[in-house]
Protein backbone atom coordinates (compact mmCIF):
# COMPACT_ATOMS: atom_id res chain seq x y z
CA UNK A 1 0.00 0.00 0.00
CA UNK A 2 1.20 3.47 -0.84
CA UNK A 3 -0.45 6.79 -0.05
CA UNK A 4 -1.11 9.09 -2.99
CA UNK A 5 -2.45 12.63 -3.28
CA UNK A 6 -4.29 12.53 -6.59
CA UNK A 7 -6.24 9.39 -7.48
CA UNK A 8 -6.68 10.18 -11.18
CA UNK A 9 -3.03 11.10 -11.69
CA UNK A 10 -1.79 7.95 -9.91
CA UNK A 11 -4.25 5.60 -11.63
CA UNK A 12 -3.21 7.09 -15.00
CA UNK A 13 0.51 6.68 -14.21
CA UNK A 14 0.26 3.03 -13.09
CA UNK A 15 -1.94 2.27 -16.10
CA UNK A 16 0.42 3.89 -18.60
CA UNK A 17 3.64 2.67 -17.00
CA UNK A 18 2.73 -0.89 -15.98
CA UNK A 19 -0.61 -1.77 -17.54
CA UNK A 20 -2.31 -1.86 -14.14
CA UNK A 21 -6.07 -1.39 -14.09
CA UNK A 22 -8.43 -0.71 -11.21
CA UNK A 23 -9.53 -4.12 -9.89
CA UNK A 24 -11.58 -2.66 -7.04
CA UNK A 25 -12.28 0.70 -5.43
CA UNK A 26 -13.57 1.09 -1.88
CA UNK A 27 -14.75 4.56 -0.87
CA UNK A 28 -15.00 5.48 2.83
CA UNK A 29 -15.75 8.75 4.63
CA UNK A 30 -12.14 9.81 5.14
CA UNK A 31 -10.22 7.74 2.58
CA UNK A 32 -10.47 5.70 -0.61
CA UNK A 33 -8.67 2.43 -1.40
CA UNK A 34 -7.89 1.65 -5.03
CA UNK A 35 -6.61 -1.84 -5.87
CA UNK A 36 -4.73 -2.10 -9.16
CA UNK A 37 -3.52 -5.22 -10.97
CA UNK A 38 -2.79 -6.70 -14.38
CA UNK A 39 -2.96 -10.12 -16.02
CA UNK A 40 0.83 -10.65 -15.78
CA UNK A 41 1.01 -11.12 -12.01
CA UNK A 42 -1.06 -12.19 -9.03
CA UNK A 43 -0.20 -9.20 -6.83
CA UNK A 44 -2.02 -5.90 -6.46
CA UNK A 45 -0.83 -2.39 -5.67
CA UNK A 46 -3.12 -0.66 -3.19
CA UNK A 47 -3.32 3.11 -3.52
CA UNK A 48 -4.73 4.95 -0.50
CA UNK A 49 -6.13 8.45 -0.99
CA UNK A 50 -6.75 10.29 2.29
CA UNK A 51 -9.54 12.77 1.62
CA UNK A 52 -8.74 16.39 2.35
CA UNK A 53 -4.98 15.85 2.15
CA UNK A 54 -3.30 18.61 0.16
CA UNK A 55 0.37 18.33 1.14
CA UNK A 56 2.69 15.74 -0.43
CA UNK A 57 3.63 12.82 1.79
CA UNK A 58 7.08 12.70 3.35
CA UNK A 59 8.41 9.39 2.01
CA UNK A 60 10.95 9.29 4.84
CA UNK A 61 13.76 6.79 5.01
CA UNK A 62 11.67 3.66 5.54
CA UNK A 63 10.41 3.20 1.98
CA UNK A 64 12.58 1.13 -0.35
CA UNK A 65 10.89 0.61 -3.70
CA UNK A 66 8.44 -1.45 -5.71
CA UNK A 67 9.78 -3.64 -8.51
CA UNK A 68 8.21 -4.91 -11.73
CA UNK A 69 9.88 -7.52 -13.92
CA UNK A 70 9.33 -7.18 -17.66
CA UNK A 71 10.07 -9.35 -20.70
CA UNK A 72 12.13 -6.65 -22.49
CA UNK A 73 13.61 -3.97 -20.25
CA UNK A 74 15.10 -2.06 -23.21
CA UNK A 75 11.71 -1.84 -24.95
CA UNK A 76 10.00 -0.77 -21.71
CA UNK A 77 12.61 1.93 -21.13
CA UNK A 78 12.05 3.26 -24.66
CA UNK A 79 8.24 3.09 -24.29
CA UNK A 80 8.27 4.97 -20.97
CA UNK A 81 10.68 7.55 -22.38
CA UNK A 82 8.43 8.06 -25.42
CA UNK A 83 5.44 8.42 -23.07
CA UNK A 84 7.21 11.30 -21.29
CA UNK A 85 7.44 9.41 -17.97
CA UNK A 86 11.19 10.11 -17.54
CA UNK A 87 12.72 6.76 -16.58
CA UNK A 88 16.30 6.96 -15.30
CA UNK A 89 19.18 5.32 -17.18
CA UNK A 90 19.43 1.58 -17.75
CA UNK A 91 21.90 -0.19 -15.44
CA UNK A 92 23.74 -3.47 -15.92
CA UNK A 93 24.39 -4.74 -12.38
CA UNK A 94 27.52 -6.90 -12.54
CA UNK A 95 29.22 -6.89 -9.13
CA UNK A 96 31.54 -9.83 -9.98
CA UNK A 97 31.89 -9.08 -13.70
CA UNK A 98 28.81 -11.03 -14.82
CA UNK A 99 25.52 -9.20 -15.31
CA UNK A 100 23.03 -10.51 -12.75
CA UNK A 101 20.38 -7.84 -13.29
CA UNK A 102 19.50 -5.21 -15.89
CA UNK A 103 17.18 -2.48 -14.64
CA UNK A 104 16.17 1.15 -14.39
CA UNK A 105 14.16 3.22 -11.93
CA UNK A 106 11.20 5.51 -12.52
CA UNK A 107 9.36 7.74 -10.04
CA UNK A 108 5.57 7.80 -9.76
CA UNK A 109 3.67 11.11 -9.37
CA UNK A 110 4.15 11.05 -5.59
CA UNK A 111 7.89 10.35 -5.78
CA UNK A 112 7.81 6.62 -5.02
CA UNK A 113 10.72 4.88 -6.71
CA UNK A 114 9.90 1.88 -8.90
CA UNK A 115 12.47 -0.54 -10.25
CA UNK A 116 11.82 -2.07 -13.66
CA UNK A 117 14.03 -5.08 -14.30
CA UNK A 118 14.62 -7.64 -16.99
CA UNK A 119 12.66 -10.82 -16.29
CA UNK A 120 14.85 -13.88 -15.83
CA UNK A 121 16.79 -15.86 -13.25
CA UNK A 122 15.42 -15.05 -9.83
CA UNK A 123 13.52 -12.05 -11.22
CA UNK A 124 10.32 -13.53 -12.56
Amino acid sequence: MIRVLDEARSVAFYGAAFGLRVADRLDFDSFTLIYMSNADATFEVELTVNKGRTEPYDLGDGYGHLAFSVADVDAEHARLTDAGLAPRKLVDFAPAGTVIARFFFIADPDGYQIEVLQRGGRYL
